[in-house]
């Protein structure tokens, strides 16, 4: 456990001297909990207690675990046949699954003895039991009240698997044999939800990685993939160490494979004229297809797959700085340094302009009539109303004072506006309020968002330099929550992308399973495709049969690539697993044997990214009862038993037989119907079948109790048998019915 906050670990309240000799450092040091990697599975009903057992048959149970109070629930945690030679804690802790430390916990060490939300149990006669401890009750038992909340101290059971616990205490660290847990859901929460406990990395967790390089479009400087024909269109200048060609101008590619659809490299000059041209910034689309973008030093062309040039327009003035579409179909808005202009595109006319204290780039939010425009030299952030033309507010740009000028860009669904300064990216919301500052270990180059999923793409390019030891030639892709800011995707890595040959640009697919990245210096576009490790999304439940009953488990997960699926059994309380021999589908059927009461098992989902497990449940097997009046096909109106089913048992009317034949009773009539014996291990009737339930009207045979436990023939006990099929029953179902076939246990 982690100490409480604002108190020394192992400082008494009240400068008790006697309680600070007992909290001594050493164990002031142990008390923190160190793991819990073997627990039990909760019991069948969410709306009672739980049970769990525990790897030397320790019994926890946890009067609610469903529905909690995320502020304050108390909870009652009872427990028997606990060791008398070793301490234990009980807390509620992040459940990391087996063989993994539960940290953090809930409350911190409690070295005063009062406190709520965790306890500290120890064998008689301890010399922490008092103040500090209570003793265990005869049998190793405890009945103890913890107060838990959803979160506290670094826990959040909203965003973890939380279980209450217990472990052995600091003296026996490395003892796993203490270790139970109960997983607990907070109100708000569905107890299907939790994702399952991941393996290697957390389960859902979103990564990204190369799927192929693109070469084919010279030195990329700006991308966009066209929201109407899906096709790829980069904006390159020539990359001078490619044989004799040269490669400027607009690039439409199959975002698939990356292969070239079609080249326009001639756009209008000065004159009029065309000329080879390279393509510097790409505005926006065209509907249907194409684009209007920009071409040096003051051009504004448009062009689509199939052309054969552009058309376009030369403007007066300085050269284009930045570009974007207008706030009409026929206009475009451009920067010419600090000069802001709306211009017609057919003709170059502008209908309205605007002169900015300084500044080169910007960002327009058309869907709030906004423009944001970045003086990085002045480190200031302006506002331009677009339906006035004129200038609504103006904003400091934190660490913007004469810091390297990466990108402006504004996230259409929330109206933040996201700029690139150095190693940094600011985050302002759309009323110019600074919100989010993100650094990173390379300099900010571009920003994409994915309105679909609430992300924002960064890229960052290298330094280049390697005379500085900050840099090391390789670039970084990020993701955030646009809401949250928090991390959506671990970092990935970009080699060889660094800004010594121009700035690397992204554009993102709507829903982000793909992305394109530049490096210019490498002169290709890399393809980079979204994994997700396996997130469960249906999970098993604990079950109760009866002897011979049919079970099936399901479990489903999601995950790209699409996850395999294998069971595992464990029969020894969780402490190990192994596979269940051919169980590969979502579901697991089996018959239920006493021998499996109180098995574990689990699903594990796998792919390229990692591995995620269902939380453990827990298989109760009860004896079979017997009377024949529930089933079977047994005749009991003269105590003549007809044949029973096949593979039924106990109540059904008859028991399976070594030689698969079943009797609903004896071949008696009258009044001396056979006698029937527990799990129809012998009979009195017919030696050909086990006789079971056989009693019947004025016959006085008795009901088996556990019915299937033998096989009738032979007398030999049945005990491990393997799996014989998994039923493709509805994921993430519980059934449990009547067999009417045999079919083998899952071990």
């Amino acid at each position: 456990m982690t100490s409480t906050p604002g108190t020394a670990p192992g400082t008494p309240p009240g400068g008790q001297s006697r309680l600070r000799r007992r909290a001594g450092t050493a164990a002031v040091a142990a008390l923190l909990l160190a793991g819990i990697p073997v627990g039990a599975a909760v019991s069948a009903d969410a709306g009672t207690p739980k049970t769990a057992t525990g790897p030397q048959g320790q019994k926890l149970t946890v009067s609610a675990t469903t529905g909690l109070d995320p502020a304050e629930q108390k909870v009652r945690v009872q427990g028997e046949g606990y060791g008398l030679t070793t301490g234990i804690y009980v807390a509620l802790c992040k459940d990391n699954g087996d063989n993994r430390v539960p940290s953090p916990c809930l409350g911190g060490a409690d070295m005063s003895g009062g406190s709520k939300t965790s306890q500290w149990i120890v064998p008689p006669g301890d010399p922490y039991e008092g103040d500090l401890a209570q003793a265990f009750g005869p049998g190793g038992t405890f009945d103890v009240e913890i107060e838990i909340a959803r979160k506290g101290d670094g826990l959040d059971c909203a965003e973890v698997a939380c279980s209450v616990v217990t472990r052995a205490d600091h003296r026996a660290a490395g003892d796993r044999t203490q270790d139970v847990r109960i997983p607990v859901v907070f109100a708000g929460q569905d107890p299907g939800d939790g994702g399952g406990e991941g393996v290697d990395v957390p389960a859902g967790t979103v990564s990204y990685k190369s799927a192929a390089d693109f070469t084919t479009a010279g030195k990329p400087l700006d991308l966009l993939l066209h929201p109407d024909s899906k096709k790829l269109y980069v904006g390159a200048d020539n990359l001078p160490d490619t044989a004799d060609v040269d490669e400027r101008g607009l690039h439409v590619l199959n975002p698939e494979n990356g292969t070239s659809e079609s080249w326009i490299s001639q756009a209008p000059g000065s004159t009029g004229a065309l000329r080879a041209s390279a393509a510097a910034r790409i505005a926006g689309p065209l509907p249907g297809d194409g684009v209007v973008y920009n071409y040096p030093l003051r051009g504004v062309g448009s062009a689509k797959s199939g052309d054969e040039a552009a058309t376009g327009v030369w403007l007066a003035g300085s050269t284009i700085t930045d570009i974007a579409p207008g706030t009409t179909p026929d206009t475009v808005l451009v920067a010419q340094g600090a000069t802001l202009s709306e211009i017609e595109r057919a003709t170059g006319t502008a209908t309205r302009t605007l002169t900015l204290p300084g500044g080169t780039q910007f960002a327009a939010d058309p869907g709030r009539g906004a423009l944001w425009y970045t003086d990085f030299t002045a480190g200031k952030l302006h506002r331009v109303d677009l339906a006035s033309f004129t200038v609504s507010g103006s904003f400091d740009l934190p660490g913007g004072s004469g810091g390297m000028a990466g990108f402006t860009e504004t996230d259409p669904a929330t109206g933040a506006v996201w700029v690139g300064v150095g190693r940094s990216v600011l985050v302002f919301d759309a009323a110019g309020t600074l919100v989010k500052t993100l650094v990173g270990k390379d300099l900010a180059r571009d920003a994409a968002f994915d309105t679909a999923s609430g992300r924002a793409y960064v890229v960052w390019q290298d330094g280049g330099d390697l005379s500085d030891p900050a840099n090391d030639n390789n670039g970084t892709l990020t993701v955030y929550g646009t809401e949250d800011f928090a991390v959506a995707a671990k970092d990935l890595s970009l080699p060889g992308n660094h800004s010594q040959a121009g700035a690397a640009s992204l554009a993102v697919e709507p829903g982000g399973a793909t992305v394109f990245v530049t490096s210019p210096a490498e002169g290709k576009i890399t393809k980079l495709v979204r994994q997700v490790s396996p997130l469960v999304t249906r999970a098993p439940a604990d079950l109760t049969a009866k002897e011979g009953e049919e079970v099936t488990l399901g479990a489903e997960a999601e995950g790209t690539p699409e996850p395999t699926v294998r069971w595992q059994v464990s029969t020894d309380g969780a402490q190990t697993w192994k596979d269940v021999e051919g169980a590969t589908a979502s579901a697991l059927t089996f018959t239920a044997r006493t021998a499996q009461d109180g098995y574990r098992y689990r699903a594990e989902f796998r792919n390229d990214v990692g591995t995620t497990r269902t939380a453990a449940v827990t298989l109760t097997v009860t004896a079979a009862t017997g009377g024949g009046d529930t089933g079977g096909n047994g005749d009991a109106s003269n105590g003549v038993g007809s044949t029973g089913s096949d593979g039924s048992t106990g109540g059904d009317g008859g028991t399976q037989s070594s030689g698969g034949s079943t009797t609903g009773g004896s071949d008696s009539t009258g009044g001396s119907g056979s006698t029937g014996t527990s799990g129809g291990s012998s009979g009195t009737a017919d030696g050909s079948g086990s006789t079971v339930g056989g009693g019947v009207a004025g016959g006085t045979g008795t009901a088996a109790t556990s019915g299937g436990g033998s096989l009738a023939a032979t007398g030999a006990t049945v005990m491990s048998v393997t799996l014989a099929a998994a039923g493709l029953v509805g994921a993430g179902v519980l059934v449990h019915r009547r067999a009417r076939r045999r079919t083998e246990g899952a071990l």
